[in-house]
């Protein structure tokens, strides 16, 4: 079972790179601002058309995205302070130790695409034109929340509590992915992009922390 987890978790990711060179080379356009050359850009543009522009969906969802980043400090400290107390990085949870990696992995994509940008937004934001694959927030929320789920469901003993934060999470996550495809800030094949690659990262992520259990 395990093992099939770990395979779908590189199928996802082989998914996000082969999605991702289609978006260079597919149906290639200029509909973005500024004459920006878009990927998919029949299905791209039909569906912002659908949805239109949002910008306070888009505010909510940018401030509600510290969430997810909060979180992830809290886990950092977390590992942190075993680490004072055992005085030794290896002697660290492993599943912390490897949500640290994921984290840094994580940080290391969101600079890569920052860099090579695969597309452009839909509009501009404060007149400027900012890259848009993978979405960003899809991409933070769809790997904290899920990770931290993990967390919580290994370490709170209290079944209630375990239910209740496994009940935010789930509602929080689907909420912010939905919100912002809707809110027209990014294209449609930007989410697509980051769950993917999300959900890859994740089930690898997960089949690695039970193979040590």
């Amino acid at each position: 079972m395990n093992r099939k987890i770990l395979l779908s978790g590189f199928g996802s990711i082989a998914a996000f790179v082969l999605w991702t060179l289609f978006i260079k080379f597919i149906d290639v356009k200029a509909i973005g601002p500024n004459g920006s050359n878009i990927g998919f850009a029949t299905l791209n543009e039909f569906f912002h058309n659908l949805t239109g522009v949002n910008m306070d969906l888009y505010v909510l969802t940018d401030w509600l995205g510290f969430i997810p980043i909060f979180i992830m400090f809290g886990f950092a400290v977390f590992g942190f302070i075993q680490l004072l107390k055992r005085k030794n990085l290896f002697k660290v949870d492993f599943d912390i130790l490897l949500l640290g990696g994921f984290y840094i992995i994580l940080a290391s994509i969101f600079l890569f695409f920052e860099v090579f940008v695969i597309n452009y937004r839909p509009v501009l934001i404060d007149g400027i034109l900012e890259a848009s694959y993978p979405s960003s927030t899809t991409l933070l929320v769809m790997c904290i929340m899920p990770t931290s789920a993990i967390q919580f469901k290994r370490r709170i003993k209290n079944v209630r509590l375990k239910k209740t934060f496994l009940w935010l999470i789930s509602i929080f996550t689907v909420f912010m992915v939905t919100a912002r495809l809707i809110s027209g800030v990014h294209w449609l094949t930007d989410i697509i992009g980051g769950l993917l690659l999300s959900i890859g990262l994740v089930l690898i992520y997960y089949s690695i922390i039970n193979l040590k259990r």
